[in-house]
């Protein structure tokens, strides 16, 4: 640890002459430009140790123990985040999350069915896991991606099944949700033909249809209009007597070509299999196995790979799954982090946490209990958090909104006053297919559905998440530009969605992309993440979780080009231990313990504009200014030009005199730039090779050069310098 931090005597004895200390390797001057406060009104209010947080995430298999040693957890608070964030990766994977190892089956004698974890506070695992479902229909998932759907597995014995509390007898609707399956095909193909094997319960009618139009979803674009839509087949409106045939269905007379098709169940049969007590059991809709394709010499020649992983069968989506599972199906690549261990650890204190509820792939009673279970441990929680990323499992917005009330019944049953939230989107502007028959914006229509049903009052914050970039081989200074717009145009989006501004608006994890690669690892890293939070604060937002809290190593995800790194604070050795610490754990050190101190106490931040106006693709230099409640300012300036130096002012509008950033006031100033860190990029081995802290000095006021690609505290002092 000592290794990392720089001697402070040449700082201090120039400091004590009221000069600024010259940044060694500081890019030649560039321009010039005044930054200009409007001090007449704050824009927002904020406690940085509760706005400014932290998100905890699931790890693989062993890492729970390897990560978050008492070494690593020290390492990890002394960044001066307090505010957690915990996330449920399991969520991501088509995953149950046991928050305990304690509880009951609805099937005990087979330990088996819906599970629900005991809230006996003796209960205290360290490491919780997922449990797969054995009744999963998608392909693919946002986790490990290790499952595979049971609809093309070429198995008859297993079957997907929807989830069943969509189902009216348990949303209280009049009727219940259709839902649905989708099989993509990546070349154009012919289809004429289906044989489609129902397990229990049934669809006694339902539509076989394919996709007219464009091609449909595009991976990795959020918002897009896709023209086209869902046509059923000729003879694809089906309606089912009392028991399913299993023979081949004639759809067309001719054949018809398209990449999508779609099984569309409107009404259940309602049975279940032979001695079932659980009505779950034959609420919604169960498939074994589908086959689609052309008739040819009266055969059914079927264009659907069967495969037990999702590289050896035809990619399929579903509308639900139903969260039945067994003990044995306990996923023991996927941890996650108890919260005996989180709160015990000492990593939730000093700041209500934000804690997450399951509800794709659980029940409202175990949601129930592990409210009843946090209560009892008496551990300070502020929200807690419906879901996760529920936008980017294909759900339709209409259902997640009858989970995510259901959930809520449950909840406000065991703690009325608590703040219920989410639905932590996986991309704040994510469109809706493949099902676009009520509009294309997935949060507009999860909005007007609770509005619909008189819940809007349950949706007490809105949480979404915020990665800035997808593509990780562009320049860093011209991705960093573009964030301003990317942010100020979400945040007018989803307001345009109908999301209340009314509420608070939560980033429940932010950072540089969900794909990794060595930008993560080097100075833009501290710079992005500084200004996601400074930003979104400006805009109303009431609190920001970065995500990178645990140690990592190196890695590179998707994209060559992007070399090696990864968001973290701190890069682990080959033991697991935090050894070098990270452009991001410096910049969040800046944040809580130079911009937002005291961090305990309410700050007032106010709105800078740059002049002259940068009319570039976005302006190279951005200001946050915050006022402590002594009346101290600070203010946050990120150089986002990446080859020159600019020298500003600071002048403060409506807040008289004295100006405290005027000739000859005292100015603390701590600074942080390529001066300070360089990556090595040696693929997994990859490290810092120039690891030194902020420099921190004292300025006589006047003008202030901030290096290219730096992030600069500006603090005023007590009194004029002499």
């Amino acid at each position: 640890m000592a290794s990392h931090w720089r001697s402070g005597l040449a700082g201090v004895w120039i400091a004590c002459l009221g000069v600024a200390a010259p940044a060694p390797g500081a890019t030649p001057r560039g321009r010039e430009a005044t930054v200009i406060i409007d001090a007449s009104a704050p824009v927002n209010s904020f406690v940085p140790d509760r706005a400014l947080g932290a998100a905890l995430d699931g790890t693989g298999r062993g890492e729970v123990a390897r990560r978050l040693t008492a070494f690593n957890i020290a390492r990890m608070r002394a960044s001066g985040l307090k505010a957690i964030a915990y996330r449920i990766r399991p969520e991501l994977g088509i995953e149950v999350w046991h928050w305990t190892d304690h509880g009951t089956w609805s099937d005990p004698a087979r330990r088996q069915g819906y599970w629900t974890g005991s809230d006996d506070p003796d209960n205290r695992p360290k490491v919780t896991w997922g449990y797969s479902l054995p009744r999963r229909g998608d392909t693919v998932d946002n986790a490990n991606n290790a499952g595979y759907s049971r609809i093309d597995d070429g198995d008859a014995a297993s079957f997907w099944k929807s989830n069943p509390y969509l189902d009216r007898r348990l949303t209280g609707l009049a009727h219940s949700r259709p839902q649905w399956i989708v099989f993509s095909f990546p070349r154009l193909t012919r289809f004429d033909a289906a044989r489609i094997y129902w397990g229990a319960p049934f669809a006694r009618h339902f539509l076989v249809q394919y996709w007219a139009g464009k091609d449909g979803y595009e991976p990795g674009k959020q918002v897009a209009d896709y023209p086209g839509g869902w046509k059923t087949f000729p003879s694809g409106d089906v309606s089912v007597g009392e028991k399913p045939g299993e023979g081949v269905l004639r759809l067309a007379p001719a054949p018809i070509a398209s990449h999508f098709v779609r099984i569309l169940m409107l009404t259940s049969s309602l049975t279940a299999p032979p001695g079932s007590t659980d009505i779950r059991d034959r609420l919604g809709f169960a498939v074994r196995e589908v086959a689609l394709g052309v008739l040819r010499d009266g055969r059914l020649v079927d264009a659907v790979r069967h495969g037990r992983s999702r590289r050896r069968q035809t990619m399929v989506q579903v509308s639900s799954t139903d969260p039945w599972h067994r003990a044995v199906d306990r996923d023991r690549a996927t941890e996650q982090p108890g919260l005996d261990l989180v709160f015990g650890s000492g990593l939730g204190a000093g700041a209500p946490a934000m804690l997450p509820v399951g509800v794709l792939y659980d029940t409202p009673k175990d949601a129930a209990a592990e409210v009843r279970y946090v209560r009892r441990r008496g551990w300070p929680v502020g929200r807690i958090e419906l879901g996760e990323e529920p936008d980017g499992q294909f759900i339709r917005p209409e259902d997640y909104a009858d989970l995510y009330l259901e959930t809520a019944r449950a909840l406000r049953k065991v703690a009325p006053g608590l703040s219920l939230g989410g639905p932590s989107l996986q991309g704040a502007l994510t469109g809706t297919w493949p099902d676009t028959g009520e509009g294309r914006s997935w949060t507009g229509r999860f909005i007007a559905e609770l509005k619909a049903r008189g819940g809007l009052g349950e949706l007490q914050f809105f949480s979404f998440e915020h990665y800035a970039f997808d593509r990780m081989c562009r320049p860093a200074g011209a991705m960093l530009r573009r964030e301003t717009g990317r942010l100020d145009h979400i945040v007018a989006k989803l307001a345009a969605s109908g999301v209340p501004r009314s509420i608070p608006w939560v980033i429940s994890e932010y950072g540089f992309s969900p794909f990794s690669g060595a930008a993560m690892s080097k100075v833009p890293s501290a710079l992005i993440d500084a200004d996601i939070a400074g930003h979104f604060l400006s805009l109303g937002g009431a609190g920001a979780y970065m995500f990178g809290f645990t140690p990592a190593r190196p890695a590179n995800q998707d994209f060559a080009c992007a070399g090696y790194g990864n968001m973290m604070l701190w890069e682990a050795d080959g033991d697991g231990a935090s050894r070098w610490p990270m452009p991001t754990f410096y910049g969040e050190r800046m944040l809580m313990q130079d911009w937002g101190a005291p961090a305990d106490a309410p700050h007032r931040l106010y709105r800078a504009r740059i002049d002259p106006k940068d009319a570039r693709s976005g302006p190279m230099v951005v200001a946050y200014p915050l006022r402590a409640p002594d009346g101290r300012w600070s203010v946050m300036l990120i150089n986002r030009d990446a080859h020159s130096a600019v020298r500003v002012r600071i002048v403060l509008r409506g807040a008289g005199k004295p100006q405290p950033f005027a000739p000859g006031r005292a100015v603390d100033v701590v600074q942080y730039s390529p001066a300070e860190y360089a990556w090595g990029g040696r693929g997994e081995a990859s490290r810092p090779t120039r690891d030194l802290p902020p420099r921190r000095f004292r300025s006589a006021g006047g003008s202030i050069e901030l290096p290219a690609l730096s992030l600069t505290i500006a603090a005023s002092g007590a009194a004029a310098l002499p």
